[in-house]
């Protein structure tokens, strides 16, 4: 299944783009919002995307647009990036955040259970522990307690118990072999939803230290935003829609003095940016077209 960019035309038009302006596309996937942006840039224009999957960076290759800067790195890297590009300011930050429909439906990328693959996992399959590497040393502890905080597993206990009893007998290296140790431990679920759905989602943002990099990220973007410039943000996952929520928040509060220091409200430091219409949410038409849209919410804030 090729890669349907979710909330495309929101995304891009709570952007704001002007045509002379530099944006960043924290999250490229397979580029389907980067394209869009370059759409409504002019001749100076200029997008800086990043993204940690090399899949992503060599589909990215093939758009050739001189005004499209594609850097292989973490979203939690963005200002890193910018120092080496000698850019100090963007009008705008858009991104994506979750799994890509091209790494959901690659087998050997272990994120479905839905094929028999290595249990990997990895956005950035060069780098660091795999799925199946982390359950094998792992404390039964410490799965309960990613299958509760990251999935928010009502059986993250039983399941972890059931985890480590089995790799006793032999290592849990597959897809299958997880998904069909979650389903026995697992005494309901949802209607539609595959028992180890939740576990699953849970391992792969722990694994990708998916939301400490959302929240690395968050005041980068904002610090490096000219006036009146955007921060649009899509996620598919409770914990990471809290997080943004209440980082855009914050920023659009007055700061608050210590507890007992008498401030008036008028003397309070202004926020640095407005919170910009409500949360986004795909029409029924697009979660029709493109069922894996369903749980996004896309949250926009403004440099003021």
């Amino acid at each position: 299944m090729n890669h349907v960019s979710v909330l495309l035309t929101e995304a891009v038009e709570a952007l704001a783009v002007i045509p002379e302006g530099i944006y960043v596309d924290a999250t490229f996937g397979r580029g389907g919002h980067s394209r869009a942006i370059l759409q409504q840039l002019g001749p100076q224009g200029r997008l800086i995307a990043l993204d940690r999957d090399p899949a992503a960076i060599a589909a990215g290759a093939a758009i050739g647009d001189s005004r499209l800067t594609l850097k292989y790195a973490w979203f939690g890297e963005l200002s890193t990036v910018l120092d080496a590009l000698q850019i100090k300011k963007v009008n705008g930050v858009l991104m994506d955040i979750g799994v890509s429909s091209p790494q959901l439906d690659e087998a050997a990328r272990g994120f479905s259970f839905r094929f028999d693959a290595p249990l990997d996992m990895r956005m950035d399959p060069t780098q660091g522990e795999t799925v199946a590497d982390w359950l094998a040393r792992a404390t039964q502890r410490e799965i309960g307690e990613v299958l509760k905080d990251y999935g928010e597993e009502r059986f993250a206990n039983a399941i972890a118990k059931a985890l480590v009893a089995a790799r006793g007998e032999c290592r849990i290296s597959t897809t299958r072999q997880l998904a069909s140790l979650v389903e026995k431990s697992v005494p309901t679920r949802e209607p539609g939803q595959h028992p180890a759905t939740r576990s699953f989602q849970a391992l792969r943002i722990f694994i990708n230290r998916e939301l400490e990099e959302l929240a690395l990220s968050l005041p980068q973007a904002a610090d490096r935003l000219l006036t009146g410039g955007r921060l649009v943000v899509i996620s598919f996952h409770s914990l990471e829609d809290r997080i943004v929520k209440r980082f855009m928040r914050d920023e659009a509060q007055p700061k608050q003095p210590p507890k007992g220091v008498p401030v008036r409200a008028a003397d309070l430091p202004q926020p640095r940016m407005r919170l910009v219409g409500r949360a986004v949410f795909p029409s029924d038409a697009e979660v029709d077209a493109n069922p894996r849209s369903r749980s996004a919410v896309m949250r926009v804030a403004e440099m003021i």
